[in-house]
């Protein structure tokens, strides 16, 4: 099966924003619990590392799948991906 182009156009941006994604939600739950003891200022007036554990990790998460989702629902608009799209 043969893509056209918009379909090729549309799951580069896909991977493409996946992929970025992905780096964050690795930063947010490795990079941050690795470096944890060298995170030692105050947020919100808790140690950071354990605000980033507690609630920050989950705040990503969230702010993960909304940028996702608005994303795609623009790209669907944009290249008009729709399930009654005829090529």
């Amino acid at each position: 099966m043969k893509l056209s182009q918009k379909h090729q156009e549309y799951w580069s941006r896909n991977l493409r924003i996946s992929a970025l994604l992905l780096f964050i939600w690795f930063m947010a739950t490795f990079v941050v619990g690795f470096y944890a003891v060298e995170l030692s200022f105050t947020f919100f007036g808790w140690p950071f590392s354990f605000w980033m554990g507690a609630q920050g990790a989950l705040v990503v998460y969230v702010l993960i799948i909304a940028v996702y989702a608005r994303y795609m629902n623009r790209l669907d608009n944009e290249i008009a991906m729709t399930e009654d799209a005829e090529d």
